[in-house]
């Protein structure tokens, strides 16, 4: 049996940075927290618990003074750093620049949209830890959509400025674009006064056509990946568009020898918070089942 890890999964630059980061502070043997999970991935976070890492949510952060915060790559609201000031938290932001780079533009159209009585709109997951970073531009005042149901708390006589979680597919930001256009038309509203930005992260956005190239190469595609990654998700999804045959797992242990009957060739992929010794392990766990076979 043919075993092949996909050379373009794994952690974007953002995730890595952060991972880094981390590893840095905790090796020099220093008290460090982190507000939420550093990644979406629960054996990533074991093993960086295991150098010391601890997880911390915001009621605790509140109790905080005096240490060492990491801020995970998916940025955060601007109570968070006022939170800091406060308690004397020493902030080490990993913040990925992508992410930074649209807090600034959702707040600036926030700004702008006061004076025009306008809306903002994220097309997000909410609760994810990016949507309450981009929603805090805006005082919390942003609309988060999902899906077609959710366009009911917009108006669309009014002005609308629609911006998206990084991390979501593109085929559903534009699919949500062009409902939003149809709610439009169909209040009277006018076009011109919709304003659809594409804020999906192009590490993001490309893997998705390279792994539908990479998951039809294969009898069989083990996507591995956190259940709480909504990159996850979404990458999964262009997968098992492509192929059937692809199964979504945390690690090796969840491997079904079933799925791998009569299969010539085993692709291993994952998402952009998918460490790569982790798709080794299932490598290694395939190839093991392979030699007993």
């Amino acid at each position: 049996m043919n075993v092949t890890i996909d050379k373009n999964s794994g952690y974007c630059f953002g995730v890595e940075f952060a991972i880094q980061m981390a590893e840095d502070e905790l090796a020099q043997g220093q008290q460090l927290y982190c507000l939420g999970d550093i990644v979406h991935n629960r054996m990533e976070v074991e093993r960086l618990h295991q150098q010391g890492l601890r997880i911390i949510d915001r009621e605790q952060l509140a109790e905080l003074h005096d240490t060492k915060v990491l801020i995970r790559a998916h940025g955060e609201p601007p109570e968070t750093y006022q939170l800091a000031l406060q308690n004397n938290l020493e902030l080490i932001d990993a913040s990925c620049p992508v992410v930074l780079k649209l807090q600034n533009r959702v707040k600036h159209a926030f700004d702008l949209s006061q004076r025009q009585d306008g809306q903002i709109v994220i097309y997000g997951q909410p609760g994810h830890a990016e949507v309450a970073g981009l929603t805090g531009q805006t005082g919390n005042r942003a609309i988060i959509v999902m899906n077609e149901a959710d366009l009911d708390q917009i108006d669309f006589a009014r002005p609308v400025t629609l911006f998206s979680q990084t991390t979501k597919s593109t085929a559903g930001f534009y699919k949500m674009k062009a409902l939003m256009q149809d709610r439009i038309a169909a209040a009277g509203g006018e076009l011109d006064s919709f304003d659809a930005n594409d804020s999906i992260c192009r590490q993001v956005s490309n893997r998705e056509p390279a792994l539908a190239k990479f998951a039809v190469e294969y009898d069989v595609v083990l996507f591995v990946s956190g259940r709480k990654s909504s990159n996850g998700k979404a990458l999964f999804s262009v997968v098992n568009a492509v192929n059937p045959r692809s199964y979504f797992i945390e690690n090796e242990t969840e491997v079904n020898e079933e799925w791998l009957i009569g299969a010539q060739t085993v692709g291993i992929c994952g998402a952009t918070s998918t460490p790569l010794w982790l798709m080794q392990q299932v490598a290694e766990r395939i190839e093991g089942v392979s030699a007993l076979a």
